[in-house]
């Protein structure tokens, strides 16, 4: 069965280049205009990823993002005007896994949207079930995580980053390779994006979020997860 993708833009070129685009690749496409359509499609339909304009009417993108990231753990890409970078940084910490800007190329939101895609099944066909370290219990299977024994409700790309770096604790990890690690593929965009995604984890898996145990910063390197 193809993907079900879920189109929203309220700019009818931008939402029919993209649907006819996505459709040529083989997707399956729905397509929506406002934030309030984007719940309702997404709470009564299955859908392997969204494709969200930020700036919507009735709701806005990131608005949806925030409230779907509490009730599913779909993967979202955001699209953004070009100097928006205020709403860019506020998806990412809201828990979108991607963001594209205005104007964009088609054949780059197809290949971001194929490595998040393919990044789904690799977790899904993970050949080691759970990892314990510490008060950190994740199961790969179920795509569950609990800190010191209580449900957390990390994203999908918080999910892999935390796998990520259990893989080998006390391993330091660039930004670039974290980066890459989330695309499965080379990644050319700001590493900074790196820190939004560590910051958001560090909230969901610290005690103390400001003073961070687990994941800790290794200065002008990157980040390494330890047993706390």
């Amino acid at each position: 069965m193809s993907p079900r993708i879920l189109v929203a833009d309220d700019e009818p070129a931008i939402l029919e280049a993209v649907s006819w685009t996505l459709r040529r690749e083989a997707y399956e496409v729905d397509v929506a205009t406002d934030g309030d359509a984007v719940l309702e499609a997404v709470r009564s339909e299955p859908y392997d990823l969204a494709v969200l304009d930020v700036m919507m009417p009735k709701l806005s993108g990131t608005e949806a993002c925030r409230i779907l990231r509490a009730e599913n753990d779909i993967p979202i890409i955001l699209l953004t005007a070009r100097d928006a970078e205020l709403d860019r940084v506020l998806g990412l910490e809201l828990g979108a896994d991607d963001y594209m800007t205005k104007p964009f190329s088609m054949a780059e939101l197809v290949s971001r949207i194929r490595a998040i895609l393919r990044r789904r099944e690799l977790d899904r066909g993970s050949s080691v079930a759970s990892r314990e370290l510490g008060g950190l219990r994740l199961d790969l299977t179920q795509h569950q995580l609990l800190v010191d024994g209580e449900p957390a409700h990390p994203t999908a790309s918080e999910f892999k980053l935390l796998a990520l770096l259990a893989e080998q604790p006390g391993r330091v990890f660039t930004r670039r390779q974290i980066m890459e690690h989330l695309w499965q593929s080379l990644y050319i965009g700001d590493e900074r994006a790196a820190d939004v995604h560590i910051a958001n984890l560090r909230r969901k898996i610290e005690r103390d979020p400001s003073r961070p145990e687990r994941i800790v910063t290794v200065r002008g390197v990157g980040y390494k997860l330890v047993l706390a």
